[in-house]
């Protein structure tokens, strides 16, 4: 499985990453070692698994682009 993934920083902002293991890419960010995000206590708001990379891939750029941030601001989070 992939899998896609906002966080919300403390300073406001988002980040949208993607990861084949979830669980370990979330320890990662918590633990300050995902340089992006560290210092910044990221708290997760949304995930979702696809079965192919490529879709997965081809869903965090879309959530990436404008109209993916107003698609993520609507019924994401």
């Amino acid at each position: 499985m992939y899998y896609v993934y906002i966080l919300r920083l403390v300073n406001g902002e988002y980040y949208i990453g993607f990861s084949s293991n979830f669980k370990q890419r979330l320890s990662d960010h918590q633990n300050n070692i995902i340089s992006q995000t560290k210092n910044l206590k990221p708290q997760l708001v949304f995930y979702c698994a696809f079965r192919s990379k490529i879709k997965a891939l081809h869903f965090e750029k879309y959530l990436k682009t404008g109209s993916g941030f107003a698609f993520r601001n609507k019924h994401l989070i």
